[in-house]
């Protein structure tokens, strides 16, 4: 025993900080980054039909309508699968400190 352990104090090392503990926070990160990119880059999308009613005499006008193209569906799945990596990191690092 050395002069400044108290009887019953053990002095434990704290465990090496994990490869993990950086790289997946960071990769989430990283895509929650890349998928808004991507999902602002793309969200522009030309379309157009064309549609004959000839015993109509209204106007469809399709207000409400939101066309989003698969670039943007891309980025926006992106964003979400890093942002649910950085949760589940979260609960991860509070469920270990509460213990």
């Amino acid at each position: 025993m050395g002069e400044s352990n108290v009887l019953g104090e053990q002095n434990t090392p704290q465990p090496a900080r994990r490869v993990s503990a950086v790289v997946v926070p960071l990769l989430g990160f990283i895509a929650v980054i890349v998928g808004l990119i991507v999902a602002w880059n793309n969200q522009s999308t030309s379309f157009g039909w064309f549609a004959y009613a000839p015993l109509s005499d209204t106007v469809f006008i399709g207000n409400g309508v939101a066309m989003v193209s698969q670039g943007t569906q891309l980025g926006l799945a992106v964003t979400v699968v890093g942002l649910l990596v950085l949760a589940f990191r979260a609960g991860l690092a509070i469920g270990r400190r509460s213990r």
